[in-house]
């Protein structure tokens, strides 16, 4: 189409070119893709304290290739002796308890006495385009930079509420790479709770004040397994709520059974913001180690939840085998359309396809 500077009426317009833009990407660019490490050069690079090659070991555990799966467990298989010798912290609470933040605070606190810290936190994923933001770095400013922290995001990717099943063989990693701190930040709903305490060694509730009825938190099944709770934002003109808290809480864990450790959970106030009582919530966190530690719950734990992941890996595959397979694959469908026809029960399909599967393999 013409240009209306075109026009003859226009002749004594004097119309310049535009000046043309240079490519977005330099034409001389050669990516060079790095090839995949062996096993081998990755477990001597996590035991040298590589971090590259750490933060390459955890994505091949988080891939769903069958490829990068065999190397993965290869490399986990490896850095087993080398693991265990870390303290495992689960930390969670609703979401806007602070719990980011608090990361950031308490990751300073003990990287100051000394040792190195990884902070796995699981950013839960998009139920429709199944994605995650992945910012949890963004409000760990300190911490993100700091060169004894390794900071790990991952998406839940559905997976049990909002836990990713591979954070457990991430902490093996991480602990052959000499991090002796691991914390683990949950979504903080659903069923993620019950799957990160199932991995960790002191579980951390982290709880608010004054935002209604403070009841409510005291009814949720988490309370039991709390090792610890502590009221964030207890500051400026919240400190008396964040106090009548604190008594609420310790009224209500009076009325809870007696932990299996024999622990008594400690109920502390604090303000991640501010960074006032930060040191008191870690001598709580030391005098439980040493409490377990001295009457052997902390090992007896650890090997509960060896047992409980083999369990969990073994109904995972079982799953994964039983949706793969070709001949389910077809036959599901069918069942299905006879499920939503009312030609068969729901119960009755299931039993149909399990005895299909199980016929075969047999």
């Amino acid at each position: 189409m013409e240009h209306p500077e075109n026009d003859p009426q226009y002749q004594g317009l004097a119309v310049n070119k535009g000046v043309q833009q240079p490519p977005v990407v330099n034409p001389y660019l050669k990516r060079r893709r790095k090839p995949m490490p062996s096993a081998a050069e990755m477990v001597e690079g996590i035991l040298a304290g590589d971090i590259t090659m750490l933060s390459r070991a955890v994505t091949l555990v988080e891939s769903l290739v069958p490829e990068h799966q065999t190397i993965a467990q290869e490399v986990i298989e490896k850095c087993l002796p080398y693991s265990g010798n870390s303290r495992r912290i689960g930390i969670t609470g609703v979401p806007g308890a602070g719990k980011s933040t608090s990361i950031d605070v308490f990751g300073l606190h003990v990287l100051k006495r000394g040792g190195r810290l990884a902070v796995l936190a699981i950013d839960p994923s998009s139920e429709r385009s199944k994605g995650s933001i992945l910012g949890d770095k963004t409000r760990m400013e300190k911490l993100s930079v700091h060169p004894d922290a390794f900071i790990r995001p991952s998406p839940s990717a559905g997976s049990l509420g909002g836990v990713a099943r591979k954070t457990r063989e991430t902490i093996i990693l991480c602990e052959a790479a000499g991090f002796d701190n691991i914390f683990v930040e949950t979504v903080g709903v659903g069923q993620s709770e019950t799957a990160v305490h199932s991995m960790v060694d002191f579980f951390l509730l982290i709880q608010l004040a004054g935002t209604g009825d403070e009841l409510q938190g005291i009814k949720r099944g988490i309370m039991e397994m709390a090792d610890g709770i502590v009221i964030n934002k207890a500051d400026g003109d919240n400190i008396d709520r964040a106090r009548l808290a604190q008594a609420q809480f310790r009224n209500a864990l009076m009325l809870f059974p007696p932990t299996a450790s024999g622990w008594k959970p400690e109920v502390l106030t604090y303000s991640g913001y501010f960074e006032l009582g930060i040191s008191e919530v870690w001598d709580m966190i030391d005098r439980y180690f040493d409490f377990v530690i001295a009457n052997g719950y902390f090992e007896r734990r650890r090997q509960e939840q060896a047992r409980y992941w083999m369990f969990e890996t073994i109904d995972e595959q079982l799953r994964h085998n039983f949706y793969r397979d070709k001949e389910i694959e077809k036959l599901l469908p069918k069942l299905e359309n006879d499920v939503l026809t009312n030609r068969l029960s729901s119960f009755i399909a299931a039993r149909k396809a399990l005895d299909a599967y199980f016929n075969k393999i047999s």
